[in-house]
């Protein structure tokens, strides 16, 4: 999972390279929701239904674009439609401490 501000859209040959893979895919709906909990539109980094079952071999990476922390306040998905969390920035790195901060925008112009 990338966190970015506002419309911000991922470079994919970065995310490529980060992840040392040669081809990726955005994950389907079911997927999606099978993974987190959530559904597309209400996706939270925020008590994904994976991170508490042991038995699940990978977690769910939380990877926050360095975009997101040059915002003082933030808006982020909630698990429910039409209502978002709203919190400082310093506030979400703290509390998701084992996410790495990235670097993954595409260039502008």
């Amino acid at each position: 999972m990338i966190l970015v501000a506002g419309r911000e859209q991922v470079d994919w040959k970065k995310l490529r390279q980060f992840v040392g893979r040669s081809r990726l895919r955005m994950a389907t709906e079911e997927e999606v929701l099978d993974i987190t909990g959530y559904r597309v539109g209400t996706v939270s980094p925020f008590g994904l239904k994976n991170q508490a079952r042991p038995e699940f071999d990978r977690r769910v990476k939380v990877l926050i674009d360095e975009s997101v922390l040059r915002e003082e306040e933030i808006s982020l998905g909630s698990g429910v439609r039409q209502m978002a969390i709203i919190m400082k920035s310093a506030d979400l790195r703290r509390a998701l401490g084992e996410s790495e901060i990235v670097s993954l925008l595409e260039s502008s112009g």
